[in-house]
């Protein structure tokens, strides 16, 4: 029989990563820069253009790839594209 736990909001807490409450941030902003990407109805490429990074990169961020890319980094991405942090 298989047991089944729940767990906690943070998967980086649950599976026991180092950097757990850092890589949870970066999830919720890569989260919202997707959001406001979609949002707008932009590619990835002119995405890309307003954020000032390379198209890989950002595609790679949004994927879940951002252990290079600091957290104030993805802060100025949010505010390139017209928002701050604290608005939903």
């Amino acid at each position: 029989m298989t047991t089944i736990e729940k767990g906690s909001t943070n998967v980086y807490q649950d599976l026991e990563s180092p950097e757990a409450d850092i890589m949870y941030v970066k999830a919720r902003l890569a989260a919202r820069i997707s959001e406001i990407i979609e949002g707008r109805h932009l590619t990835h490429q002119q995405a890309a253009d307003i954020l000032g990074m390379p198209q890989p990169t950002l595609s790679g961020m949004l994927r879940g790839k951002f252990r290079g890319i600091s957290e104030t980094k993805m802060i100025s991405c949010l505010n390139r594209l017209g928002r701050d942090t604290g608005k939903k």
